[in-house]
């Protein structure tokens, strides 16, 4: 359906895509992750020439659309495109947001445009909020208004741009859920994602993209256990994790506990695991506290998705005793604390500092 060969995208000296070249069949669903600034978002905008390439070929259905002689406007009606932004019309109501395009493009008549868009409404659970205007709306209400508007048309292919990266955490899970639902209808699907647990459920394909081209592509279990590329287990390395470098005794608890809150929101862990990693790192603290005068702490948190465990890492430079030995420790609340909460607990330390690693079940 998509072919792609040689694709490439530069401002002035700047390359952003080179020799991107890649088949996307009818029906896939194609999640596009990497690092920020390495092309993934320009490389959806040259699909459907938003940003007019700078080299290559672009087929559809295979038709060339770099090609002079074809008819842009009416290729560009096979592909829909969803941004960050919602890019809503504030003076319009949701319903005519929706009727727009298709009357003014595909020449519906206005009954059959505000029928087709009811339905749509429904379908993205807003038929409620036909009447409503954009700035009534949620963050995650105005997308589901934009996926709506963009189905209005009926593309063949849906273009997403990281349209979860403008919501606040809560509203993200329902237009995921929309998002889901369309995947499960057979539509061919492009997304340029953070939302790797939902990279991983709904995609066909996982092209990890670094440095403007598909450093490294392959099913999401292929990808996100067994990546093959150095760069492409570094990524997915640091996604599933977070570390802080701790350096005085007067250490901001509420910064620390906002870092990691935000880590375990991104990896959508339950509530009450939050609250038991919160507690552990909060009673590891105040062990660790008197020593922080003398050395920096790195406290790493990573979330093994495969086998739903949290494992935490301490390190400290030098040689030390186990802080967890209770012969110094001031008193074994804070001890009991700990192990009640850790599935395992295991101390190790060598010429290379000391480190506590503890475990404890996502759940």
């Amino acid at each position: 359906m998509i072919k792609v060969e040689h694709l490439a995208k530069r401002y002035g000296e700047l390359t952003v895509l080179k020799d991107v070249t890649v088949d996307i069949a009818k029906g896939e669903v194609i999640a596009i992750i990497g690092p920020s600034g390495t092309g993934k978002s320009t490389f959806l905008r040259c699909l459907n020439l938003l940003d007019p390439p700078s080299g290559g070929r672009i087929e559809i259905d295979g038709i060339n659309l770099l090609d002079p002689a074809t008819d842009v406007p009416k290729m560009r009606r096979k592909m829909g495109m969803v941004f960050q932004s919602f890019n809503l019309f504030a003076h319009l109501s949701v319903l005519d947001n929706l009727t727009l395009g298709p009357i003014k493009l595909l020449g519906a008549r206005k009954a059959e445009a505000q029928a087709k868009a009811r339905e749509l409404l429904k379908l993205v659970g807003l038929a409620e909020k036909a009447g409503s205007f954009p700035d009534e709306l949620s963050g995650g209400q105005k997308q589901r208004v934009a996926i709506a508007r963009c189905l209005a048309m009926e593309p063949q292919i849906i273009l997403f741009d990281e349209p979860t990266s403008a919501l606040d955490p809560t509203m993200v899970s329902e237009v995921l859920a929309v998002m889901r639902r369309l995947a499960k209808e057979g539509l061919t699907m492009l997304v340029v994602t953070h939302e790797m647990d939902f990279a991983r459920d709904i995609s066909s394909r996982v092209f990890y993209m670094d440095e403007g081209v598909i450093y490294e592509q392959g099913t999401p279990a292929q990808i996100f256990d067994q990546p093959q590329r150095e760069k492409t287990r570094a990524f997915i390395h640091r996604i599933r994790s977070v570390c802080l470098r701790i350096d005085s005794p007067d250490f901001d608890l509420y910064a620390i506990n906002a870092e990691l809150e935000q880590f375990c929101e991104k990896q959508i862990l339950p509530k009450k695991t939050r609250q038991h990693l919160l507690l552990l790192v909060e009673e590891l603290l105040a062990i660790y506290q008197p020593r922080l005068a003398a050395a920096a702490l790195e406290l790493t948190l990573g979330y093994a998705e495969k086998t739903g465990r949290l494992e935490l890492t301490l390190d400290t430079p030098g040689d030390a005793p186990n802080p967890l030995d209770s012969d110094a420790l001031p008193d074994e609340l804070g001890l009991t604390i700990i192990t009640n909460l850790a599935e395992s607990i295991d101390y190790h330390t060598d010429a290379d500092g000391n480190r506590l690693s503890i475990r404890l079940a996502a759940d």
